[in-house]
């Protein structure tokens, strides 16, 4: 090893979380470090939330247009798929991360590519694909942000088939003929959605009741219901016993229990994602290696006040944009200790404290119909021992809805706490509803008194005059 070169922060893992802790730190003067074994940018920028909604956009537009009157002759045809793959390549810059990398170089950032580990106190090793060795010692804190990636079941056979998991499903350059998917996870959901309408043959097979899971039942219900219709086939209650692919590049069958064969040309995994944490050194530090990382709600590991975690790495909030959020947090707290500002403000709503990854919590999922949530469903609303109402509405009903599509379908659900009168959780199913989400994070984030609602009004005629029909119901 080379003598160590010290920053006032080293961070271990480029992704969104990583570069947020970058800019913060950056932007307040203190010397940073940031090591990245594969692209600067991240699983979410390269293999998941970027590619993906690329690939969704065009699709949920044509669905769009289908619906409405005029338009929906001229989008008949099949989507280019070679179009659609070249609008993905450009938005991932065709995986490479040089628009990264003069970013961070061009905020004083320095950037070590190559594998890096915790190295005992306050110390980070790196391996360069080269073969170099470099020590960086941090003053102030090291950040673990190294992510996850996709957990491949024991299934037997599996491994053998190189089933697909979500880099190759957002990656690959050509349809399928048929696709196999197992899970009913969002990126099962998303990817179902948009290789059907590449004109890929598409099977889901669901393990649990239905898709979507950690949504209101009706989300998975409806997203399951239009993906049949576009002539998917979606199954649930089914398990995965063996996996055989024939030879190289031969079809793959899947085994279901009960000895039911279903044959694709591809297998994708969409079964969970598990901690990029087994060879990073957590063991010099009294950590497990290969599990995920506990935190508090600033973001550091208890008992170690030099160590910082965030992303989903910490198991905390699976998504980018709370990944994103958690380092601004985490980078806060780091640039006010080095500043000497003690105690920090850690409180229920202090600037310090991650609370939205517990108590509004947004997600949006890009299926047709799309599907966005925030806060507690009903059924987690129940088990934490609330007193609530859910209160449910059509959107087709919804005049804004009407005018958007012809046809419109869609569900919308916010769960109120009776003894508080704010919103615990809000869920919308239906075209475009993801854009209706920011406000519905807003009304919980802020505890909004439902009194208070009544005079935010929603401009006619739009889509968001759903929340004056959830308000009225409410009062009955």
């Amino acid at each position: 090893m080379t003598e160590a070169v010290e920053y006032d922060v080293v961070v271990l893992g480029g992704g969104p979380a990583g570069e947020n802790i970058v800019d913060r730190t950056r932007a307040a003067g203190l010397s940073t470090a940031l090591v990245e074994s594969e692209l600067v940018g991240g699983e979410c920028s390269y293999w998941a939330c970027v590619p993906s909604k690329a690939m969704l956009r065009p699709v949920l537009a044509r669905a769009d247009a289908r619906r409405v009157p005029g338009l929906a002759g001229a989008v008949a045809g099949p989507l280019d798929a070679e179009a659609v793959f070249a609008h993905r390549d450009y938005w991932t810059g065709s995986w490479k991360d040089d628009g990264q990398i003069d970013w961070l170089e061009s905020i004083g950032a320095h950037v070590y590519r190559g594998h890096g580990r915790l190295y005992g106190v306050r110390k980070v090793a790196v391996t360069s694909p080269e073969g170099e060795h470099h020590v960086l010692s941090a003053r102030r804190a090291v950040v673990v942000a190294t992510g996850t990636r996709a957990m491949i079941p024991d299934v037997p056979g599996l491994a053998e088939a190189r089933p697909w998991t979500s880099r190759e499903a957002t990656s690959a350059q050509a349809a399928p003929d048929r696709l196999l998917i197992v899970g009913g996870s969002v990126v099962a959901a998303e990817m179902a959605t948009a290789w059907q309408a590449l004109g890929t043959r598409v099977t889901v097979l669901v393990r649990g009741p239905g898709l979507l899971p950690r949504m209101e039942p009706f989300a998975g219900e409806l997203v399951a219901e239009a993906l049949r219709e576009a002539g998917a086939v979606v199954r649930t209650g089914v398990v995965v016993e063996s996996v055989v692919r024939e030879g190289p590049t031969g079809p793959v069958s899947v085994v279901l229990e009960g000895g039911e064969t279903l044959e694709g040309d591809e297998l994708l995994m969409a079964t969970g994602r598990a901690p990029r944490t087994e060879d990073i050194g957590l063991g010099t530090v009294g950590l497990e290696p290969g599990g995920w990382i506990a935190v508090d709600d600033g973001c550091r590991v208890p008992g170690i006040d030099w160590l910082y975690a965030v992303g989903d790495v910490n198991h905390r909030a699976l998504l980018t944009h709370q990944g994103k959020y958690q380092a601004r947090i985490a980078g806060a707290a780091i640039v006010a200790r080095a500043a000497g500002d003690t105690p920090l403000d850690t409180g229920r709503w202090g600037a310090h404290a991650a609370t939205a990854d517990t108590e509004a919590l947004p997600q949006a999922v890009f299926t047709d119909p799309e599907a966005a949530s925030v806060g507690l469903t009903l059924a987690e609303a129940k088990r934490a021992g609330h007193r609530v109402r859910a209160v449910d509405y059509d959107l087709g009903k919804v005049s804004g809805a009407g005018l958007y599509a012809d046809g419109y379908r869609g569900r919308a659900r916010m769960v109120v706490d009776l003894d508080r009168e704010i919103l615990l959780g809000v869920t919308f199913v239906g075209p475009g509803a993801a854009e209706l989400l920011h406000a519905a994070t807003i009304a919980v984030a802020a505890q909004v008194p439902i009194e208070r609602l009544w005079h935010a009004v929603p401009a006619f005629p739009t889509i968001s005059e759903i929340w004056l029909r959830l308000l009225e119901e409410y009062r009955g």
